[in-house]
């Protein structure tokens, strides 16, 4: 019964990626097409999100080890 499993599993995962790599490349291909943007219209944007990111990258590790430790787990090193 639990054959079918990784099958529907992998299946789905190529359709997912196959689409997805789908629509990337048609979007780059119609984005080199429109013509050269500046840098600075690229670069705010994408500090932007590296900067969402690290935030939220230290924010949930503050959560977690908040977390562990109030479940008495010892995360000292040794």
């Amino acid at each position: 019964m639990m054959d079918w499993v990784p099958i529907v599993f992998v299946t789905f995962k190529i359709l997912v990626f196959g689409t997805g790599m789908f629509f990337a490349i048609k979007w780059h291909y119609e984005r080199a097409k429109k013509g050269k943007e500046e840098k600075s219209t690229v670069l705010r944007p994408g500090g932007k999100v590296a900067a969402v990111f690290v935030l939220s990258l230290l924010g949930l590790s503050l959560l977690t080890f908040g977390l562990s430790r109030m479940l008495g787990l010892d995360l000292t090193f040794p």
